[in-house]
This record gives structure tokens, C-alpha cells and sequence, in this order.
């Protein structure tokens, strides 16, 4: 599926939060979006996308996305932003980028990113789907949860839903698992993929059976599937699942896997979790 130019009238409002204005050489400009609004700042995962489509939309772009890690320095205000993003070394098969994101003075995020080009190869996969219910077959969950994001997701809890999160004597175990699609529905890319790897609640409030103050410091995104797998995808839910290893110290990892509802594996998403409880 080829991704969203910069001269299209975005329509989708996960495509107008990502959407990005050439600003001067390796540069682009862009807005937050109240649609997409979390519990301070915008939603993690549309800022995750919108860094990466300052890569998709850069005209010295080499191959599609592989990679993508994320640095939130701090809290994005609403309003414009400023987006750097350079390509600071091209092989024959891969390219490496660094980016910034900045408002007035300060740096808000930072990433570096990996695209390259895909060949075929031996394959195989070694990580298979839970089995599952159809997401037809559960329930639509709540989007009452405090933050606007939500909205913006059809999510059907397997295991580890909302609904845990609503005593104070918590869970013996981290995992989630979840159909979910956009809300309005949209076939499915690098951007919309990349916001997905992002879109499970904290581990802690599931484990301490109530939400506590809780953010993402780091977010990295391995993009598993090729652009015809993705295209393919068209709009139908993706399974995700996601568990925690450790909790210590303020901070919890968490580590997430999505697939196709035909078991393709699509991406892999690992973060470091700051919470205060």
C-alpha cells in the first residue's frame, strides 16, 4: 500500500495527526491533533507515526521501514511542531536516520529509524498466535477511559481487558491480548501499524488493578511484515499481545507482538514504562 503523500487532503484522522509540511531541507512541520489526546500530550503512538512519516515523506528515503525507536524527552505540547529527520548513512540494502522533534527551544522526542530493501529469502517463523476467539465474536470494549485516543480503535479483549482494572487487588499476570482495528476503519500501513505497537494500556494498571501515573520513556517498533503483506491486511482487526517481564525502581518493560488474523507476524514492540504507585 503506498503510504500518504504529503499533497493528498488528508480525510482519516489518523492520517491528518500524521500529517506533515515540508519545512526546509530535512525538515517538516506538523500539529497535534485533539482527537488523539492522552492523559498529558498527545497519544505516544501517533507521535511514534508522525516521526516516522517525517521518513516516509523525506525524498532521499531508501526502502521501507525495518526499525523504528523512539525517546520521549518530554511532553509534547498541543500545537506545531518541528520535525528534523536525516538519513546518516545509505548502504546497498539498508539506511540509517536520526530525527528530532522540537517546539520552540526544546527537543520533545527523538528517534532513529532503519529502512531498507527486502529480498526474498529462506523464512520461517518460530512465533505463533495465541488461539483465540474471532474478534466477532467479543464484545467491543468500552472507549470510556479518560483519554480521547481511545476513540479512535475498534479493541475486543481476549484476556487482561479493562474490565481487570477495576479493583484495587490487581492480577497475577501482566498479559493483554486484543483484536483491534481503527475506528473509523483504514487499511493498514507502516504508520497505522506503528501507532498499534503502541495502543495497550500500561502493564501496571492491570497488575495493580488501578490506573497510577505511568508513561512511556522509550518505544521500539520492528516492522516484521513486508508493504504487500500490510496492503493485503486491507482493514481487518489485528491480534495483539503484550505482557511485562519486570516491575522495579518507577519504571516496567513491556514487550508486544501483532499478527494478522492469519497469523502473519507483523511487528514486534518493546518499551520501558515509567510508573509511580
Amino acid at each position: 500500500m503506498p503510504e500518504k503523500s504529503t499533497d493528498e487532503t488528508p480525510t482519516h484522522v489518523l492520517d491528518q495527526v500524521v500529517a506533515l509540511t515540508p519545512a526546509g531541507e530535512h525538515r517538516f512541520r506538523g500539529r497535534t491533533h485533539e482527537a488523539w489526546a492522552n492523559m498529558v500530550g498527545p497519544f505516544g503512538g501517533t507521535t511514534a507515526a508522525t516521526m516516522l512519516n517525517a521518513v516516509l515523506q523525506h525524498p532521499e528515503r531508501h526502502g521501507d521501514p525495518l526499525a523504528l525507536t523512539l525517546n520521549y524527552a518530554g511532553p509534547v505540547a498541543d500545537g506545531e511542531f518541528l520535525i528534523e529527520a536525516r538519513p546518516v548513512r545509505t548502504n546497498r540494502s539498508n539506511q540509517h536516520w536520526v530525527l528530532e522533534m522540537r517546539q520552540g527551544d526544546e527537543v520533545v522526542t527523538t528517534a532513529t529509524a532503519l529502512t531498507g530493501l527486502r529480498r526474498e529469502t529462506w523464512s520461517e517463523t518460530e512465533t505463533g498466535p495465541p488461539e483465540v476467539p474471532a474478534p466477532e465474536e467479543l464484545p467491543r470494549a468500552s472507549e470510556d477511559r479518560g483519554v480521547r485516543w481511545i476513540g479512535n480503535y475498534d479493541m475486543r479483549f481476549v484476556t487482561g481487558g479493562w474490565d481487570d482494572v477495576a479493583g484495587d487487588e490487581g492480577t497475577t499476570t501482566s498479559t493483554t491480548t486484543m483484536w483491534i482495528r481503527d475506528s473509523p476503519e483504514r487499511g493498514l500501513d507502516h504508520l497505522s501499524l506503528t501507532a498499534l505497537g503502541d495502543s495497550f494500556f500500561p502493564r501496571s494498571f492491570l497488575r495493580l488493578g488501578r490506573p497510577v501515573p505511568a508513561g512511556t520513556v522509550t518505544l521500539s517498533i520492528y516492522f516484521m511484515a513486508t508493504s504487500d503483506e500490510l496492503e493485503a491486511q486491507g482493514a481487518d482487526f489485528v491480534l495483539g499481545s503484550v505482557h511485562a517481564h519486570r516491575f522495579h525502581g518507577n519504571y516496567h518493560d513491556e514487550s508486544a507482538r501483532l499478527w494478522s488474523r492469519d497469523g502473519t507476524l507483523l511487528a514486534i514492540s518493546n518499551q520501558l514504562m515509567y510508573f509511580k504507585s
